[in-house]
């Protein structure tokens, strides 16, 4: 089975062909400190080849929503370490993902603070989740040019603070409609300055931060993950989202990467008849990086996905939550655990590290 095979990965091999995909758990303090645990949650995970770690603030402006974990400052980073040294103990390899939510947030959590954005365009039709409960989403504040070069700094450090903290590697969070997906966005960046109008302009912010975190850590360290087919939180990835990413996936390719993580359509595209149907096939097939593919994949999906030969590295989500040792049930055909989603954001050990494992 090509998903229990080992996989070379930058200068690593993994034990599989499995990734735990970055899931949010909300399960950090009010000073984005992970504690004990997250160390067992992350540990109970560990024989996944990759752990690619739940989004993590890259700074105080880029926070979004409650008890998220943070990596800017002493305390979150020895509160990482922890996590690191028990997964490495356990033989596993683990990538932190860098967040900066931008629009995605709201002020109450925020210490009165606006959200940031490229664009002063807020999201509507939908709630944002907040320690004061569900409220509307406010309209964010522009970036200002110093503030954008300012961003991409706080990028690089928060890899570099990762690497103090013993991860192995970053993934920069460019899906999903947070701050680098709005930039990348039609609908969330009317920038007319040089990071808005053209493709080129709006994959600039992007391509910035990733040559920023390849010269803070060094290659076959950082990997990005995107999502040219999603439009959750308000986005509208592009008219036409060959024409917008397939230039940015070819620049990356110039960049000593680790792997690129593509996010399959996890939305209904009837509405969207230029979006393509299978992400991973359409922009996967042009990166000269490992390829990571991800979204509704069981057992014998990601098989078949790793049998076509443009992915290498299947990332489970909610299987790897509800199941902490998934590879161990994909080889013996276990039944799985079912997922108990009202556990999934916030509280202690329910529905975080009490899902049962396989005996012995």
């Amino acid at each position: 089975m090509k998903l229990l095979e080992k996989v070379t990965l930058g200068k690593q091999t993994l034990k599989n062909a499995m990734a735990m995909a970055p899931m949010t758990r909300s399960r950090a303090n009010s000073k984005g400190v992970v504690s004990d645990l997250t160390v067992l949650y992350y540990t109970q995970r560990a024989s996944a080849g990759l752990l690619l770690t739940e989004a993590i603030n890259i700074s105080e402006q880029a926070l979004g929503s409650p008890l998220t974990p943070s990596l800017y400052n002493q305390e979150q980073i020895d509160a990482w370490k922890k996590v690191t040294k028990s997964v490495h103990d356990h033989g596993g390899v683990i990538y932190a993902q860098l967040w900066h939510t931008g629009r995605v947030g709201h002020s109450v959590d925020r210490n009165g603070k606006l959200p940031v954005a490229p664009s002063a365009i807020g999201i509507k039709g939908q709630q944002h989740f907040t320690s004061q409960g569900m409220k509307d989403y406010e309209t964010p504040q522009e970036l200002t040019l110093l503030e954008i070069k300012q961003i991409v700094k706080d990028y690089g450090q928060a890899a570099k603070n990762a690497i103090e903290a013993g991860f192995d590697g970053v993934e920069l969070h460019s899906a999903f409609g947070y701050l680098p997906n709005q930039f990348l966005s039609e609908s969330a960046n009317l920038r007319t300055d040089e990071y808005g109008g053209s493709v080129e302009n709006r994959n600039r912010f992007v391509l910035e931060v990733m040559h920023e975190l390849v010269t803070a850590i060094g290659s076959d360290k950082v990997g990005i993950k995107l999502s040219p087919t999603v439009y959750y939180n308000n986005i509208e990835n592009s008219s036409d989202p060959e024409a917008q990413f397939k230039p940015l996936i070819q620049a990356l390719n110039t960049l000593p990467l680790s792997y690129i993580h593509l996010m399959n359509g996890m939305l209904p595209l009837d509405n969207h008849p230029n979006y393509p149907k299978n992400a991973v096939e359409t922009f996967g097939s042009i990166s000269k990086h490992l390829v990571i593919a991800n979204a509704g994949f069981n057992k014998e999906t990601g098989e078949a996905e790793l049998e076509k030969g443009i992915a290498k590295i299947i990332a489970y989500g909610s299987l790897f939550l509800a199941n902490p040792d998934l590879p161990r049930r994909f080889e013996s055909n276990a039944e799985f655990n079912q997922l108990d989603h009202t556990t999934m954001y916030g509280g202690g050990e329910q529905g975080y590290t009490d899902y049962p494992q396989l005996k012995d």
